[in-house]
């Protein structure tokens, strides 16, 4: 079936140019199309969600044998919510845009996420993401840094009006699956969270180009949620909110669902978000975070570095937390702890559900032009302990803060660490901040050179 209509499709394009292009993937695939083959129309207006919606079903065919890649090629192509399959290639062309729909009707619902029990922006469920899957096995969203445009300001319009009865979609959302790859692509204006991937395994996410309004509400870039095996890395992120979330879920929910985020690697991001994080841990948290490896990060003109945000009722645990090589010019805080933060899903959080935050290890920061060294505040009777600060260099701002180190229910060391740090985290002498020398089994994953040979 799927022979017989790229003959076709070669019959009736002779005077169209060929074109071999090569690009990297966890695995390449035996088949391929393209979104005109199903009746996709690159005007900017006309609806593609079925063009989608059909090729990709019938591309599903062949997942057994060998797989196959849909190509987006040049044009707009205006889309509601649509979903993937496995072993499967979504690859957009250099000039490529997939416009997101505003059309509520091509966003179908879906129930909120047991983690969290609630959604986002209303208590009952919320919109399917733009791209879509779970229960999936070996998928790439890829490309030559086309573009995928959620056009935004619709729904944040909504939100600023208070006229949402359901969550905002994210831009991707990836759930219950393995074998994910998300990379050299443009992704601008989300409805609110980027790139979501949740309850997944062995993903990798690099070369993103993304970008929203500084002032755009919950446009997080990259959210990585109960996720085990993660590699980010290469990737440039203009935010209205945290450039990176690590997330495990939301109180009692997050309790009980009990998948926490571990074995994640972040390394060459350049971030800047005025209002908000470079990297956050937290504040949904309640499954856990551990062994979180970030290096070689840069930030311009970001409210803070790496943000921990927990609270009463969280539970869980953020811990073997390792940071080294940070760049940061125009910061409020270089280092930002905070055990009071955020809502909570519902009033049956249990107020005896502490969180363990412990084993926070950062080493050789240089800071420019900023306001507060850290405010680093733990919650009474159960202090964030473990954390070790070393090499640090930071120049404070004209506007600096007479109290350059607020630091509250917090138990540490520090080495070489400019300017003087407070009481609770004394001077010890020279030495480094442990950062592990072992390899996560997700940096170990070779990307193949795959290609497509298609008429544009």
């Amino acid at each position: 079936m799927l022979g017989s209509l790229n003959v076709k499709v070669a019959q009736c394009r002779v005077a169209s140019k060929l074109v071999n292009i090569e690009y990297p993937a966890i695995n390449c695939r035996k088949h391929s199309a393209v979104l005109t083959d199903f009746g996709g129309v690159g005007d900017g207006k006309t609806s593609n969600t079925k063009a989608f919606q059909s090729a990709i079903s019938k591309l599903s065919r062949v997942a057994s044998d060998g797989g196959a890649q849909l190509i987006v090629p040049p044009g707009k192509w205006l889309t509601g919510s649509f979903n993937l399959t496995s072993h499967f290639t979504l690859f957009l062309h250099k000039d490529a845009v997939i416009l997101a729909s505003q059309d509520e009707s091509e966003w179908p619902q879906l129930p909120v996420l047991p983690s969290y029990g609630r959604g986002r922006d209303a208590p009952g469920g919320r919109f399917s993401s733009l791209i879509f899957g779970t229960h999936l096995t070996d998928v790439v969203i890829t490309g030559q840094n086309g573009t995928i445009d959620g056009q935004g300001s619709y729904w944040w319009d909504k939100f600023h009006k208070n006229q949402l009865n359901l969550t905002r979609p994210y831009m991707i959302e990836i759930m219950y699956s393995d074998q994910i790859q998300i990379s050299n692509l443009t992704l601008v204006n989300s409805p609110s969270w980027f790139v979501h991937p949740i309850y997944s395994s062995n993903i990798t996410i690099k070369g993103l180009t993304i970008l929203a309004p500084v002032d755009s509400p919950n446009t997080d870039g990259i959210d990585p949620d109960s996720c085990t095996n993660t590699r980010i890395e290469d990737c440039y992120i203009v935010s209205g909110d945290d450039c990176v979330a690590v997330k495990s879920g939301w109180d009692e929910y997050g309790i009980k669902f009990g998948k926490p985020t571990q074995h994640l690697v972040i390394r060459r991001l350049t971030c800047i978000s005025p209002d908000s994080a470079m990297i956050a841990l937290g504040s949904e948290m309640s499954g856990g975070i551990q062994d979180v490896r970030v290096e070689d990060i840069t930030a311009i003109n970001t409210q803070s570095a790496v943000r921990i945000k927990t609270a009463v009722g969280r539970g869980g645990y953020v811990k073997d937390i390792f940071v080294k090589g940070m760049t940061l010019s125009t910061m409020k805080y270089v280092f930002w702890m905070t055990g009071s933060y955020g809502s909570h899903p519902d009033p049956a959080f249990d107020p005896k559900a502490l969180p363990n935050i412990t084993g926070i290890n950062y080493r050789d920061v240089v800071a420019t032009n900023v306001t507060y060294s850290a405010k680093l505040e733990g919650i009474s009777n159960d202090p964030f302990t473990g954390i070790c600060i070393s090499n640090v260099s930071i120049q404070v701002s004209e506007q600096k803060k007479k109290l350059q180190w607020n630091c509250t229910d917090v138990a540490g060391v520090t080495s070489n660490v400019t300017p003087n740090t407070c009481q609770l985290l004394p001077e010890k002498g020279k030495f480094d901040c442990p950062f592990p020398n072992d390899k996560l089994s997700i940096e170990n994953v070779q990307l193949k050179t795959c290609s497509l040979q298609n008429v544009f």
